[in-house]
């Protein structure tokens, strides 16, 4: 879950699965996470539904690590 300040600011960030809050730092998240932002499609039971959660990294790693077709992962050449 992400909260904004009034200014439009990342301000709060808690995982949806486990509720450890997140370090924020001048709207930065500070530590390993992952955000989804899914539009459910025609084809589904949540047509016209916008789902928003936040996972923290060890969250993450236990659902990822259940998955019978394990997480594809590639190494990123050029860091920013």
């Amino acid at each position: 879950m992400k909260k904004y300040n009034k200014n439009g600011q990342l301000e709060t960030v808690i995982c949806n699965n486990c509720g450890k809050k997140l370090v924020v730092d001048k709207g930065i998240i500070r530590e390993g996470a992952i955000a989804v932002d899914h539009i459910w499609d025609y084809f589904s039971e949540k047509d016209g539904q916008i789902h928003h959660f936040v996972l923290c990294e060890d969250c993450y790693d236990t659902i990822a690590s259940g998955f019978k077709i394990p997480v594809d992962v590639e190494e990123q050449t050029e860091l920013l």
